[in-house]
């Protein structure tokens, strides 16, 4: 009587003995598999081969994809160092908030920007960047903890940039000296493409961004 023999049995005792094919080499060659590959019936060897090669082609897939987002974190990486040096390098304060909005146009290709800050100092009331601002938009920032990124829903945000009705997408970025304090300020990032800021991208960089810029506001508060 034939004894019926569990694959999985058998996939165990070959795991448990890898000496097994060493002891019996004459199966590589006569064990016989079709191949996916070529479409045809293949050794075991063969077969091992075409497994170890799409394993290889896999890993070097994956390589090539870390590779290209290294790339781009170490470009956006030096983008935000030269935005950083520029703020650094403002004449005086009240230059401050312009040359902030000027380097995302320019160093990171942002289409449309811009911010307001509340509770300046008497000597930068009558800015720009000190327009009036609504309690809701106010309240609606304090409760950002992280940037949004997403479709314009009409926000008063929006408003405040320039071709507003153009915008698709935008992110804003709430101003506060610290984490869990109140927000003094709202820096806006607008864009036509509706896909340029978007629900689920990262926005670690952007975080970074709204830090910076909290610190290089705060010389403008009372």
């Amino acid at each position: 009587m034939s004894q019926h023999l569990d694959s999985a049995a058998i996939a165990d005792y070959l795991s448990d003995n890898p000496h097994f094919f060493e002891e019996h080499s004459e199966l590589l060659a006569r064990v016989k598999l079709t191949s996916p590959v070529v479409g045809r019936t293949v050794s075991l060897q063969e077969r091992q081969m075409e497994v170890l090669r799409d394993k290889i082609k896999s890993l070097e897939l994956r390589l090539s994809e870390l590779l290209r987002i290294a790339q781009e974190n170490d470009a956006i990486t030096q983008k935000f160092l030269l935005w950083t040096r520029s703020l650094l390098m403002a004449r005086n304060d009240v230059d401050m908030p312009h040359t902030l909005i000027n380097g995302l146009h320019t160093i990171f290709s942002v289409p449309h920007a811009t911010l307001r800050i509340w509770g300046v100092a008497e000597e930068y009331s009558h800015t720009w960047f000190a327009a009036e601002v609504s309690e809701d938009a106010k309240i609606f920032c304090n409760g950002l903890t992280t940037p949004y990124c997403g479709p314009n829903q009409d926000f008063e945000a929006a408003s405040w940039i320039d071709d507003a009705e153009s915008i698709q997408s935008i992110a804003m970025l709430p101003l506060r000296n610290d984490t869990g304090t109140e927000a003094f300020g709202l820096l806006v990032l607008g864009s036509p493409d509706p896909q340029r800021f978007t629900s689920d991208m990262a926005t670690d960089y952007l975080s970074k961004i709204g830090e910076t810029a909290s610190a290089a506001m705060n010389c403008l508060l009372d």
